[in-house]
């Protein structure tokens, strides 16, 4: 489960500020426990309560995460509720940058890689005219995500990966390959991801991350890893 993620594109009258100039950057999804920290307080309550009485095991993490006292301060907060397994959204550069600090206290992380996009390559996801910036298969972005799963990984943490990035099987073999342990998308992408992770093995997907984070472009990183699998053009992908 993710705490709510209000704010920038997704606000709450009840709890962000229409009048921010930037909301992207501003009061927004976890921040907004520097001044209501009670909406935190009941989700959590809310979420203790429901695994205590169904048999589900609750994983909870909260949005936009950005330095390790927040960290710190989020999984403490949840397991003062009785939630065992606390982690956090990695969609802050910082976050992926520091997150050998970050898994000293998260438990888990899922990579957002819409918002992390957006933020490693200054473009709003939401702006049409910069969809050539606002793609996961910017290097920039594909490194930061190694970083991250490469400090997840002493701590023995896994990191999976939210958005529709994993949705393309290119793109799958390479956050695979990055150290991703789990993959979300649209279920009707689950059959062509299924069908290419299939056809490789792990030192094959860690080679093709190898040749997306070497890329000099984004568009230069999708080719030199299509090239490489030719079950694409078989499935006509």
């Amino acid at each position: 489960m993710r705490t709510l993620d209000a704010g920038a594109d997704k606000p709450l009258p009840f709890l962000t500020d229409a009048t921010e100039a930037n909301p992207a950057l501003g009061v927004r999804a976890y921040r907004t426990t520097r001044r209501d920290p009670e909406v935190l307080d009941h989700q959590l309550e809310a979420l203790a309560k429901a695994e205590a009485e169904t048999e589900a095991k609750v994983w909870v993490m909260a949005p936009m995460i950005s330095t390790a006292e927040e960290a710190q301060a989020f999984t403490e907060k949840a397991r003062s509720y009785g939630l065992k397994t606390a982690g956090m959204m990695i969609e802050v550069p910082s976050a992926a940058i520091m997150a050998d600090k970050m898994f000293e206290y998260a438990d888990f992380a899922s990579i957002g890689t819409n918002d992390l996009t957006q933020y490693v390559m200054a473009a709003d996801r939401l702006l049409s005219s910069l969809a050539d910036l606002s793609t996961a298969w910017q290097p920039a972005v594909l490194r930061l995500i190694k970083q991250a799963c490469d400090g997840a990984a002493p701590h023995g943490r896994p990191v999976g990966v939210c958005g529709e990035a994993a949705a393309d099987p290119a793109l799958a073999t390479v956050l695979v390959g990055l150290g991703v342990a789990s993959l979300s998308m649209t279920a009707r992408a689950l059959p062509d991801v299924d069908a290419v992770l299939k056809s490789v093995d792990l030192a094959e997907c860690q080679r093709l991350a190898g040749l997306a984070t070497s890329s000099a472009t984004a568009e230069e990183a999708r080719q030199a890893v299509r090239a490489e699998l030719p079950i694409l053009e078989e499935l006509g992908l």
